[in-house]
């Protein structure tokens, strides 16, 4: 038995409303003409019901403390580094303005593993969210903790080689350029704090990125929105994403979907073809 075990079943919830002036710059940030016409965009809700630690509860790295009070569900491992390692979702009916939501949250497992780059500590979380009392999705994230990073480890992930990324496989492709203007703001839409979206000298020399690194569930919000531009809006009932390798701010990076019949691959790659994101969808 794990000394973690018993965080395992540990719940949580949390009530926001979808309010005009939040979705307003939800679009806004994305580059999308404003719309109040239901339902709500998928992936907008990634950027409610967050949690809200105080300025002084934040550890380091700008996420909140994790510690043994009863009302943290987060295991308090002795890692510093935490990654949002990837979503399975369902979508189970639309959103829609001005919905409240509550998001019910609970520990489904803890894994502790030894690897070749150090202690790995998995946590699954499961939330489900309830829009004017229906239930509207259900998501598994994923976090993964690590060790420190070694002050003197190489950059990561190594600069764009010479190779391009190859679309001829795929049916849909869009390219995009995430700037630090846009981490910042997808920042503040999901009162994001960790430092290696908006602080670079944080990113290279503690947690030795090359560079800012763009939010994983910012490509994935990318994703759902090159499927809706093919698909239509809102057709998706489920989409799964995994992070792969870091995607650093200021670089190309190429958003792919293809696939037939109800079910699709998408993916995001940097312009030398290393892969981001692996994703999956079905309608």
């Amino acid at each position: 038995m794990s000394e973690w075990d018993s965080w395992v079943g540990r719940k949580t919830a949390q009530t926001n409303m979808v309010t005009a002036e939040h979705l307003q710059r939800w679009y806004a940030t994305l580059d999308l003409p404003p719309s109040f016409e239901n339902p709500v965009p998928q992936g907008y809700h990634f950027c409610l019901c967050l949690p809200e630690a105080r300025s002084d509860a934040l550890g380091e790295d700008g996420h909140p403390l994790r510690d043994n009070d009863p009302d943290n569900i987060y295991p308090p491992f002795p890692l510093p580094r935490r990654m949002w390692a990837g979503s399975a979702i369902e979508f189970l009916r639309p959103l829609n303005f001005p919905d409240t939501v509550e998001r019910e949250s609970e520990i489904a497992s803890v894994n502790v593993k030894e690897g070749r780059s150090g202690t790995l500590a998995f946590t699954d979380i499961s939330h489900s969210l309830w829009a004017d009392g229906k239930e509207a999705i259900r998501e598994t994230q994923t976090l993964v903790y690590r060790d420190a990073a070694d002050p003197e480890a190489p950059l990561t992930p190594p600069p764009p080689g010479d190779a391009h990324f190859d679309s001829s496989e795929w049916s849909t492709h869009r390219t995009i350029t995430p700037d630090p203007r846009l981490l910042f703001r997808y920042s503040a839409l999901t009162f994001n704090t960790h430092r290696i979206h908006y602080d670079a000298p944080y990113a290279t020399a503690v947690e030795r990125y090359r560079g800012l690194v763009v939010h994983g569930p910012l490509i994935a919000t990318l994703l759902l929105r090159l499927a809706a531009s093919e698909l239509g809006e809102n057709v998706l009932q489920r989409f799964e994403f995994r992070g792969v390798s870091p995607a650093i701010a200021g670089e190309e990076l190429n958003l792919v979907m293809r696939g037939a019949h109800g079910e699709y691959e998408l993916g995001a790659f940097a312009s030398d073809g290393r892969q981001v994101t692996k994703a999956s969808a079905s309608v």
